[in-house]
């Protein structure tokens, strides 16, 4: 039996539970039927604005994904190759990194307002500490002689080093932070979108709370668990393959 069907059965063994323990228990309004998510489904695409609030999401995610990428990457390379940033900045974004990105959520609204930028802000916070600390690692790890090699070669030194050599071999652990950012992001994207104004997948979640309609919040939690399964498997974890083949990890990794 290959993974697909067993995942495939499994996800079929989940539901006819789900059913039957919506009709044993009674859960009546607390929790909807596989079959009232599934009308909702319907209607949210058809009638509803779902898609309108999973691109307006998305376009979000990706904005404050790639600021965080930059920031985080950027900072990573400062921690790494000079002790006193570390031992002072890098030192204050250990403590960030614990804080959760929502605690942010009152600056935000101070410092913006009600809209997207504030959204774009606590998403970045959100994943910006753990590139950061990712990227850190991933070029520290990096072997001083090979860092000495890379000059002899003629790589010479600062932007012309970290991208030709530093970054290249960081990949596997910064690929590895990458996939934690964009799970960080997407939790801290639907937290700020629950008090945003304008489409969004928090929005709909707030909306649909707000007139006890529980089955469009399952459908938004689908969703998200959807895409964020998707982007990983389809990308991240790709990318992430092929960079192990091509330093030769992979076989470590299994």
């Amino acid at each position: 039996m290959n993974t697909a069907l067993r995942r495939t059965l499994f996800l079929v063994l989940l539901i006819v539970i789900w059913e039957l323990g919506y009709r044993i228990f009674d859960w009546g309004w607390k929790f909807p039927s596989p079959i009232q998510t599934l009308q909702a489904f319907f209607y949210g695409f058809t009638e509803g604005h779902m898609l309108e609030a999973i691109i307006a999401s998305l376009r979000r995610l990706l904005i404050s994904f790639a600021i965080s990428i930059v920031i985080g990457t950027t900072l990573g390379f400062l921690f790494a190759r000079y002790r006193f940033f570390d031992e002072t900045f890098g030192f204050l974004v250990v403590a960030l990194q614990t804080v959760p990105s929502i605690a942010w959520l009152p600056f935000a609204i101070i410092w913006f307002g009600l809209n997207d930028t504030s959204v774009i802000f606590i998403t970045t916070i959100g994943a910006t500490w753990t590139m950061s600390m990712a990227s850190r690692t991933g070029i520290k790890q990096i072997s001083t002689i090979h860092l000495r090699a890379a000059k002899m070669m003629g790589a010479g030194s600062g932007f012309r080093l970290f991208f030709q050599v530093m970054l290249p071999a960081a990949f596997p652990q910064l690929i590895t932070g990458v996939r934690v950012a964009w799970a960080f992001a997407w939790r801290a994207l639907t937290a700020g979108e629950l008090i945003a104004k304008g489409a969004g997948l928090g929005q709909t979640l707030q909306d649909s709370r707000d007139i006890g309609d529980t089955a469009t919040i399952l459908c938004v939690v689908i969703i998200i668990a959807v895409i964020g399964t998707l982007s990983d498997h389809l990308c991240f974890k790709r990318l992430e393959d092929q960079i192990l083949v091509r330093f030769g990890l992979h076989a470590a990794k299994k």
